[in-house]
């Protein structure tokens, strides 16, 4: 493709013009503080004038530009301290906030989640106990009751499946009507 001659030239001083202004420190500015609380801040604007010289990591090119003016309450609150206190260094307390809810947030999903597994399970073991019961009452109740075999065909109880059966019942309503064991509840 070509241009005509005469937007030649413009093209390539807008090729020069943004060239010269990728490469140029004000685009590559950075700014690192640590703020008040102790963390490290960055940006590509200047901390706000609260933050101590001392306090400034980085400036854009290595100058050390005048801050930022601050909002008006850390400025009047500045103008009431004595002018020859020293500023105080900032304090770590050694706790991240963030990460602590961040913790409280994730105990509180493993929790929630736990609860919803009891529940859960304390669901089956109620449907469960609630089967058998009904199962164990029709066994009591004295009518025949037939089975379906492995071929298909249908078979009718006789006394000693019936007891087993009963004796199985039995066994479910106590595992699954009772209060939760104590190793299924650790778990």
């Amino acid at each position: 493709m070509s241009f005509p001659r005469s937007l030649t030239p413009l093209w390539r001083h807008a090729g020069v013009a943004t060239l010269l202004l990728a490469a140029s420190p004000w685009v590559l500015a950075q700014w690192q503080w640590v703020d008040g609380t102790g963390r490290k801040v960055f940006s590509d604007t200047p901390p706000p004038a609260s933050v101590p010289e001392k306090n400034i990591l980085k400036s854009p090119g290595g100058l050390r530009q005048a801050p930022a003016p601050a909002l008006v309450a850390p400025a009047a609150e500045n103008a009431a301290a004595p002018a020859s206190a020293p500023a105080a260094a900032p304090q770590i307390s050694g706790r991240d906030e963030e990460l602590e809810t961040r913790k409280k947030q994730a105990e509180d999903a493993e929790q929630a989640r736990r609860k919803a597994e009891e529940q859960r399970v304390a669901k089956g073991r109620a449907e469960s106990c609630e089967r058998a019961r009904k199962a164990k009452s029709v066994m009591e109740s004295g009518t025949r009751l037939a089975t379906t075999n492995a071929k298909g065909e249908r078979e009718i109880m006789d006394d000693k499946t019936k007891a087993a059966e009963t004796r199985r019942m039995d066994d479910i309503i106590r595992a699954d009507c009772g209060p939760l064991p104590k190793t299924a509840a650790t778990q």
